[in-house]
């Protein structure tokens, strides 16, 4: 015992949790995780969860206790390093070793690395499908070190999530290997209002969420992010229409009470100033108004004032495009030297006051072209984010092709890049003139997904794109995404996150691995039919992308037809007489495979050309996936694919709607 006092010192407490009160009873204990007593609440967490998950795990105890020690120690790693960690866990005796992370998050990183490790499965964010094994104290052996690929590693949320599904999406994160988590708008309300109203669903009844509701719930989430460790990245969309005098945290209508006052902030499009379409985050400002710049550094500089606990703060403009101001001054400019220049002086500000905030700025419509004259006066601050909304998901980030030159931006006529290499080439240009760090802000499960039908392409694209983001000077990914996004699984988060960690990551591997904990003996299986639907399916088709009249995709529908046909009876075997699955995992199968024919049969008549045949077969869906949301929320976003298929797809609602 003197030698573990000598490991252990006073200022170490010990964290013991037994679930077996027979054991209790007699002072018995089974495991003991210790840290340091003026530790973190990150850190604390982090023994919580270790203990818990190994008194489910182990079995009877044989000899003595084993006690391990988490910590964190900056120092043993490299300096400035990403996300790294060292396991070093022996059964020998007493002394079972420790987990040392460069931060407090690492160490939670570790701990549930090391579940893994031990045969724990964190399969999709919910903890009811987790893999919890029974293994016995000689396979807590362990000795290994790993460090993050990637600094930025995270998820947006989008969509439309209860609270519930939010908080049980942040738990999930760093089991994964995600370190991130970023809160559209100046808090939740626009994601939240969706859920509660039950937007789009006619079979559920609208529940009264208001904006007060939003900023207690925020406050919440913020915490559980935080209590693991979390960056948290706020705010992004909202500043315009906050300049013009309206409270901005969706992308709601707004109210006249405080247009007039604030008109001449507008951006003057074809000859007036008003609210764009009628939507305060939508509308740009003019930007050589020195009054609506002033408004713009003032509330950015008091909200970071304000919020000193978030890690980064997003400074964006409008969100849509060809809607930029016409007057005289500012056509003799771009957006993008405008920008520059408004982030110099929320940066002068933010520098007078002493506020070190990181800002994350955008390129995203006008401003992938960069600017011809500004320049960042301090790139230190700042964080590039490149967001390629419009890129096709068919085909992985392309970076071999030979350079391509960027199309002349013309004011208020630009059309956005579906063309990967162009794409590319926009953030090549941005990078010649900002030395700084950036990542990338991508929607691969943003609306991409609903159109493959299998996932297991947009899973295999996310690894793709992932292991270039070093070639393409970037040092992140972080997913503008429905949270709700397991249908038919989880695979393409659970990808992401564990390539995010480790970009070399066999994928393969890592794709069979899930399938074998998801589906056991039929996995392979259920992976080649997935695999089929997903060669069938078109995730450009879904998103609008090229002619609605496709004989083609009308073809590949058909099949796809017939493919979830001819599964039904692998999901029929793996259920009971009373009707009851073997598991979630294959009744969320067989609810997958239902919609699946019900969408590619109105896929296949739009792509024949049969709009109402389409809209009708649509409607047979909507009513599916509807009436069935209840039971299968977590697992599908219905107010999302729902509002894609119409705006983007091309399908209508009746007109008695």
């Amino acid at each position: 015992m003197e030698r573990l006092k000598s490991l252990f010192p006073e200022s170490f407490v010990n964290l013991v949790r037994d679930t077996d009160k027979n054991r209790e009873k007699k002072g018995e204990e089974r495991m003991k995780i210790l840290f340091d007593a003026s530790a973190s609440e990150v850190l604390a967490f982090a023994a919580e969860e270790l203990t818990a998950y190994l008194d489910r795990m182990l079995k009877e105890p044989e000899g003595m206790a084993i006690q391990i020690r988490l910590r964190s120690d900056s120092s043993a790693f490299p300096a400035g390093g990403n996300d790294s960690f060292r396991v070093r866990i022996c059964v020998d005796g007493e002394d079972g070793g420790e987990i040392v992370g460069n931060n407090d998050r690492s160490v939670l990183l570790a701990v549930y690395d090391y579940l893994q490790y031990l045969g724990c499965r964190f399969l999709m964010p919910l903890r009811t499908c987790e893999i919890v094994p029974h293994i016995g104290r000689e396979h807590l052996a362990a000795a290994y070190d790993k460090q993050a690929s990637y600094f930025h590693r995270g998820v947006c949320i989008e969509g439309a999530d209860s609270f519930e599904n939010i908080m049980d999406y942040i738990a999930w994160l760093p089991k994964v290997g995600f370190n991130s988590f970023f809160l559209q708008f100046k808090s939740p309300y626009a994601f939240l209002h969706r859920w509660y109203s039950h937007e789009r669903n006619p079979y559920a009844q609208e529940e009264l969420y208001t904006q007060e509701d939003a900023q207690r719930d925020m406050v919440l989430l913020e915490q559980a992010a935080k209590k693991r460790g979390l960056l948290v990245h706020k705010a992004g969309h909202g500043w315009t229409g906050e300049v013009l005098g309206y409270q901005t945290v969706s992308w709601d209508t707004g109210a006249e009470p405080d247009e007039e006052q604030y008109r001449h902030r507008m951006a003057l499009i074809g000859g007036k100033r008003e609210l764009f379409h009628g939507i305060p985050a939508n509308t740009n400002l003019c930007y050589h108004s020195e009054d609506a710049v002033d408004a713009f550094a003032a509330l950015v500089t008091k909200y970071a004032r304000e919020n000193p606990y978030m890690d980064y703060l997003h400074v964006w403009l409008a969100d849509t495009y060809n809607n930029l101001c016409e007057c005289a001054d500012c056509s003799k400019t771009t957006l993008s030297d405008q920008y520059v220049e408004l982030l110099n002086e929320i940066d002068r500000r933010l520098t007078q006051e002493g506020l070190d905030t990181r800002i994350v700025f955008l390129l995203y419509q006008e401003l992938l072209w960069p600017p011809e004259v500004s320049r960042l006066d301090n790139p230190d601050r700042f964080v590039l984010m490149f967001a390629p909304i419009s890129r096709t998901f068919e085909r992985s980030y392309e970076l071999d092709g030979a350079d391509v030159e960027l199309p002349q931006f013309r004011r208020n006529q630009i059309t956005l890049p579906v063309n990967l290499a162009e794409n590319m080439a926009f953030l090549k240009a941005w990078q010649k003139i900002f030395p700084g760090s950036g990542f990338v802000y991508d929607y691969p499960l943003g609306r991409a997904h609903y159109g493959d039908l299998g996932y297991v392409h947009i899973a295999r694209v996310l690894h793709a794109d992932i292991q270039k983001l070093g070639e393409m000077g970037l040092d992140g990914y972080i997913s503008c995404q429905e949270l709700r996004a397991a249908f038919p699984n989880a695979l393409p988060n659970y990808v992401m996150g564990h390539v995010l960690f480790q970009k070399d990551c066999p994928v393969e591997e890592l794709i069979k691995d899930y399938y074998q904990s998801c589906y056991g003996d039929d996995a392979q299986r259920v992976l080649n039919y997935l695999s089929r639907l997903s060669e069938l399916s078109s995730c450009d088709y879904v998103n609008g992308k090229g002619p609605r009249r496709s004989a083609d995709m009308a073809e590949r529908m058909e099949k796809a037809v017939r493919c979830c046909e001819a599964f039904a009876e692998t999901t029929m075997r793996h259920r009971s007489s009373d009707g009851a699955f073997e598991s979630v995992y294959w009744e969320v199968l067989e609810y997958h495979r239902n919609y699946v024919v019900l969408f590619a049969r109105t896929l296949m008549s739009l792509a024949e050309g049969e709009q109402e045949r389409a809209d009708r077969e649509w409607e047979v869906m909507r009513e599916y996936i509807c009436s069935n949301e209840e039971k299968y929320q977590p697992y599908l976003d219905v107010y999302r694919v729902l509002e894609v298929t119409q705006n983007y797809t091309g399908l209508h609602r009746s007109k008695s709607e």
